[in-house]
């Protein structure tokens, strides 16, 4: 299989691949190495809470978890096929050194996924890109390419109209987060664009044999990593079948394909929509999980710089007859749509919109000389902020500070919980420990994550009170009891949100105390 996919691929683009994610990767090994022995490396540069939560998710699974249960709150919870790949990954790993070896297996996966990605893009662009230098460029900047952001940082405008520049934080926008450190989603945009590419063949070319059915089983395959993708590929299809139904070009073709396509992926998708519209908390997940889109100059900014080329692209798509061109054409018309469609993450529909940025771009340099003559400084405009974002996690992991690194004396305390406590043991702990204490022990939180902890903004102030002196011992054994608590963590962020010493309270015996670290397990509650 190697051998073909050498075969298939040039060697500079092995090299693309390679670079990329050494790039990515480097950051991460600075990391390990500015631990030393009074720090414990997270495993994570940027989004740190987040990748606590994939960690977490993996050590559910090591712990014997075979339907997904969020460790980061306490209600009772019936159990969901989402987040499964990381579920068993973390099947793959058992004590000792069992954090570390799934941070390790984490990153494996994030540097396959960003080599299939890098792969998945060169192809999907080879339908409308002729020549291979363009190709290279064309997978080069799916990888690493972002937008202006970096012009607005530059000009002290990185909260220009109320959000930061789309490189920084939406994963979605471009491809160089999900290569960093977001790896399920650089998977799905890879089966993404394979799907479409498959979609798209001509007649007669060997994906095109059972026409729309490679898209159905890719996008389902897919819908296990990030089901809403699935969504925005239906969306793109069916885009496409209207143009081509407005231009009576043989759209019945297009139409059996789609729908086969459709048909094949949609299981996993229907249940997660069910599941999550009338499952009691999982619902509540839902509302809680707001990734509206910013204000449209930001899409601006982001592609802008490539809209020249672009649209000289169309153009020359349009006189050569490109059949697959009208796809993006369509999705070029679909994606205001989507981007602010009225759903709680609309920003996520404008998954793998870059690739279509630059398809029409590589197009409009390929065939316009004069353009493409100039195309390359266009192209090299768009690092800059790839570079700050390297340059921010190589400073992170270079000094050794929370989030990205726990003291020592925090990891040994939540190993003795790891050691000692049941799998569905309650802790009780300030936000930040909570987001940090699943990842190292499959215990349960009431507070740690945005969308994962339920009730999170009538809860979060019930768990800061808890540690307060005036706090009546009524509110704080209503709190130990509504959620069956089994432990109390009192370190220096406990102590930070009030002076009251838990060592007075006759129903909490400490059964670990080191350093600034007491765990407190909780007895016979006064009635």
């Amino acid at each position: 299989m190697l051998e073909r996919a050498q075969r298939k691929y040039p060697p500079a683009l092995w090299l693309v691949a390679a670079v990329a994610m050494l790039l990515t990767t480097l950051p991460y090994l600075l990391g390990y190495a500015s631990a030393g022995t009074t720090w414990r490396f997270s495993g994570f540069v940027f989004a740190v809470q987040d990748g606590n939560s994939y960690i977490a998710k993996m050590l559910r699974g090591a712990a014997g978890e075979w339907l997904f249960r969020t460790p980061y709150t306490a209600y009772p919870q019936n159990g969901a096929l989402v987040y499964l790949p990381f579920l068993w990954l973390g099947k793959l790993s058992a004590p000792p050194a069992q954090h570390e070896q799934l941070v390790g297996l984490y990153h494996l996966f994030r540097l396959a996924a960003g080599f299939l990605y890098v792969f998945a893009s060169y192809d999907f662009l080879k339908l409308f890109v002729r020549q291979e230098r363009w190709r290279l460029w064309g997978a080069t900047l799916a990888a690493v390419g972002g937008g202006l952001g970096w012009l607005l940082i530059l000009l002290g405008q990185s909260g220009w109209l109320g959000s930061l520049p789309l490189e920084l934080y939406s994963p979605e926008a471009f491809g160089f987060l999900m290569l960093y450190g977001l790896p399920h989603l650089a998977m799905a945009r890879a089966l993404f664009l394979w799907g479409l590419a498959a979609y798209l063949q001509p007649r007669g070319a060997p994906w095109a044999r059972w026409p729309g059915a490679w898209s159905g089983v890719l996008w389902l395959l897919m819908s296990f990593l990030q089901p809403i993708t699935v969504l925005v590929a239906w969306a793109v299809i069916g885009a496409h079948g209207v143009v081509m139904l407005a231009r009576r070009d043989d759209w019945r073709c297009w139409l059996k394909r789609g729908g086969v396509a459709v048909a094949l992926s949609a299981p996993i998708v229907l249940y997660t929509a069910i599941i999550f519209n009338t499952d009691p908390l999982l619902s509540r997940w839902t509302a809680q999980n707001l990734l509206y889109s910013p204000h449209p100059l930001h899409y601006l900014a982001a592609y802008g710089l490539l809209l020249p080329l672009a649209l000289w692209g169309a153009r020359a798509l349009l006189r050569a007859q490109n059949d697959a061109a009208w796809l993006l054409f369509g999705w070029v018309l679909l994606f205001p749509l989507l981007v602010y469609f009225p759903y709680p993450v609309q920003r996520r529909l404008g998954e793998g919109f870059w690739l279509v940025v630059l398809a029409l771009g590589l197009a409009g340099a390929e065939r316009y000389p004069r353009w493409g003559q100039a195309a390359p400084w266009f192209f090299v405009l768009t690092l800059p902020t790839t570079i700050l974002l390297l340059a921010g996690g190589a400073q992170t992991a270079a000094h050794p500070s929370s989030p990205a690194f726990l003291p020592a004396e925090e990891v040994a305390a939540f190993l003795w919980l790891d050691e000692h406590a049941p799998s569905d043991a309650v802790v009780l702990s300030a936000f930040s420990t909570g987001n940090e204490l699943p990842a190292w022990a499959p215990v349960y939180v009431i507070v740690g994550h945005g969308p994962e902890s339920i009730n999170l903004a009538a809860l979060a102030p019930r768990v800061a009170g808890f540690y307060k002196r005036d706090t009546s011992a009524a509110k704080r054994v209503t709190l130990l009891g509504e959620f069956g608590v089994d432990y109390v963590f009192w370190g220096p962020e406990e102590r930070a949100l009030g002076s009251w010493n838990p060592r007075a309270e006759a129903y909490l015996r400490p059964v670990y105390d080191r350093e600034d670290y007491v765990i407190f397990v909780v007895t016979d509650l006064p009635q």
